[in-house]
């Protein structure tokens, strides 16, 4: 390996479940607060944010399956 090139990270999943549960936590907290600002909301923003709610659910979909990746994964260590 040259100078300049850097070694992979090791598969460090100690804490994955925690970061994933985080960022699900943080994405459904950001939905509710999406759905509570469209009472204010013009129309275009209010398409806006259902555009974007509709992205977050998406990712929340992927969230819960990394979860029960991780949940399996972690059941298999021990």
């Amino acid at each position: 390996m040259s100078q300049h090139q850097k070694k992979p990270n090791p598969d460090e999943r100690r804490d994955n479940m925690k970061k994933i549960q985080e960022n699900l936590n943080n994405t459904l907290e950001n939905m509710q607060e999406a759905e509570d600002s469209m009472e204010t909301a013009s129309e275009f923003q209010e398409e806006e944010i259902k555009k974007k709610n509709a992205r977050r659910i998406e990712a929340v979909d992927g969230m819960r399956d990394e979860l029960r990746d991780e949940h399996a994964h972690e059941k298999r260590q021990k």
